[in-house]
């Protein structure tokens, strides 16, 4: 029986398969296409006179496979606006398919209604995306697992976890203990455990008002442990800080912490550097500014993992089979 060629259709799948990028992280979706080895689409995204952000496609996406790289980092607003600009030109443009590129989700953390008269924020930018035009979302990391529910388009919620473990296993630390910040980590640091053939330890903590939590104590056995505080992000370092103490009153030997987003808002560079942390570990998600980039922060890359997740969806595969 004669053998069918695919290569042809391989090829043209290759050929129809369109990246773009607004200003949010033009870096990132740089070194994205540098390991895809595809070129960066040609887009014009500006500014009118008054702000209003200005957009224009400049190439052909007629019938393309589309992946818009934008995270809604700060400044949030402005970001955002442009990805739902930018989906409604391709649109416009009769892309066959449109997949927005969020190495961060703002509005992540206002998931749920925590208390009477607040919105669900989270679900609105859901709903956003999704009528401005997209058929599908590549994530990372989100703030919470039912934010995938908030979409009615498919999403795929990537893990920084071996990025991040592949850089501690070449540490070899001596005794480690992975340790959840809240309960709510515990799955995440089980996980990572596991893997580093790590301990587990958990901190209890309430949070009177956002941005500000108060440590209650420590579960597990950190004394005399090199430990790594995981979490998803870290903002103003005031979580990571108090949890960093409570571990220290424990007698813990060296204290890490490893995020996938930097978000790293304020003074909090100033907090990290003053601390008594060994380091903090985070990906280049969310693009850090020269001034907060000081030497206990080690920045690593997701570019690898974003384009083979991209190549997998372009190429209808499994997205899952990257953590198998």
């Amino acid at each position: 029986m004669k053998k069918v060629a695919y290569a042809p259709e391989l090829q043209r799948r290759s050929d129809d398969l369109k990246i773009f990028t607004g200003n949010a992280h033009p870096k990132l979706a740089e070194e994205i296409c540098e390991t895809m080895q595809v070129p960066l689409g040609k887009a014009y995204v500006g500014k009118f006179a008054d702000g209003e952000v200005e957009i224009k496609i400049e190439e052909n996406v007629r019938g393309k496979d589309c992946f818009l790289i934008q995270p809604t980092c700060p400044p949030v607003n402005e970001n955002l606006m442009e990805l739902l600009i930018m989906i409604d030109a391709m649109l416009r443009a009769s892309a066959r398919r449109i997949t927005v590129v969020l190495p961060y989700y703002g509005y992540g953390r206002q998931d749920r209604k925590a208390e009477p008269r607040v919105p669900i924020s989270a679900k609105l930018v859901a709903k956003l995306i999704t009528i401005a035009g997209a058929n599908r979302v590549l994530a990372l990391d989100l703030h919470a697992g039912q934010i995938q529910g908030f979409f009615d388009i498919p999403v795929d919620n990537l893990f920084a976890m071996p990025v991040i473990l592949k850089y501690f296993q070449k540490k070899k630390l001596s005794n480690p203990t992975v340790v959840a910040p809240d309960p709510g980590g515990v799955e995440r640091a089980r996980a990572f455990a596991k893997r580093l053939n790590a301990g587990l330890a958990i901190i209890d903590k309430r949070r009177p008002r956002p941005n500000e939590a108060a440590v209650m104590h420590v579960i597990g056995e950190v004394k005399g442990k090199e430990v790594i505080i995981l979490d998803d992000m870290v903002d103003t370092g005031g979580t990571l800080l108090r949890v960093a103490e409570a571990l220290e009153r424990e007698g813990t030997k060296k204290i890490y912490t490893a995020c996938s987003h930097g978000v790293l808002s304020g003074n909090a560079t100033q907090l990290i550097e003053a601390s008594s942390l060994e380091e903090l570990v985070i990906t280049d998600s969310i693009p850090l500014n020269k001034e907060k980039q000081i030497d206990k922060i080690k920045i690593l890359s997701i570019a690898k993992l974003l384009g083979e997740a991209i190549l997998r969806i372009h190429r209808e595969e499994s997205v899952s089979a990257l953590f198998v």
